[in-house]
């Protein structure tokens, strides 16, 4: 009976890869394996590598040594403890992102969330609870699916750290954030934020990892990571798929944490 489940199973999988052949999740060029990028586009991807700021993981153009940081983390340091990023947001990132945001795309979730705990692993060994940047009641049910929650159960589980995904909850209906400016956005987001009284338990003494697909200015994660500490978080870090590129600060290294 056990054999004849693994080759009725083995059939299906034959038959649905005859129906629906594996395609790339960027170009849909033929693939020999479905969630995966061809070589034309993997060659696109800007992956994030050392060295980079320390606080901000935005990269540099060379290395000056362990513990610089970028000028943005000087002029303006974040609430939060690090940020680290998969990729840079581009146009091949920005498709992906679109897709597993709006185009019901949740075959992605595997590959992008391999890629961030990849470049994460370091906040993940010291994180004791993941947490997804929820989205608002109303767009939620319009989206029915929260890209940032279905990013993080994977890689907690992936990792085995606690999940934690209703520990946050977003209190106001803010505005999209595309096509914002810094100060509209740091409006937009303010108060957003909270942690119930019913899941302080989920978050007080503890260094929490809050999950998004990207990061622009920071606004929407300055907020949500003073909402954990106000709930008695130990620290913040912060982990993405994407993150924006900085001006011309970006490359200069500003001085060792």
């Amino acid at each position: 009976m056990h054999l004849f489940k693994r080759g009725r199973t083995a059939i299906a999988n034959s038959l649905g890869r005859l129906l629906f052949p594996a395609v790339c999740a960027g170009c849909e060029s033929a693939v020999t394996r479905a969630g995966s990028v061809c070589p034309a586009c993997w060659a696109k991807l800007r992956f994030i590598e050392r060295p980079y700021c320390e606080v901000l993981g935005l990269p540099f153009s060379y290395d000056l040594g362990k513990g610089f940081l970028s000028a943005e983390a000087i002029a303006e340091p974040p609430p939060f403890a690090r940020l680290r990023a998969a990729v840079l947001y581009d146009d091949l990132a920005a498709h992906l992102v679109g897709a597993l945001k709006y185009g019901d795309r949740t075959d992605l979730v595997p590959l992008m969330a391999g890629w961030m705990g990849r470049a994460g692993a370091e906040l993940l060994a010291d994180a004791d609870v993941v947490v997804p940047l929820p989205l608002h009641a109303g767009r939620l049910w319009r989206r029915r699916y929260n890209q940032s929650a279905e990013l993080g159960r994977r890689i907690a589980r992936c990792a085995g750290v606690a999940f934690a995904p209703l520990a946050l909850k977003r209190i106001k209906a803010t505005r999209s954030q595309v096509g914002l400016g810094q100060k509209q956005r740091r409006d937009n987001v303010r108060g957003a934020f909270r942690v119930m009284d019913a899941r302080r338990f989920e978050i007080e003494g503890r260094r929490v990892l809050l999950i998004d697909d990207v990061y622009t200015t920071g606004a929407t994660a300055a907020s949500a990571t003073r909402a954990l500490k106000r709930a008695g978080a130990a620290d913040v870090d912060v982990l993405v798929f994407a993150r924006v590129g900085a001006g011309s600060g970006s490359t200069l290294a500003a001085g060792p944490a």
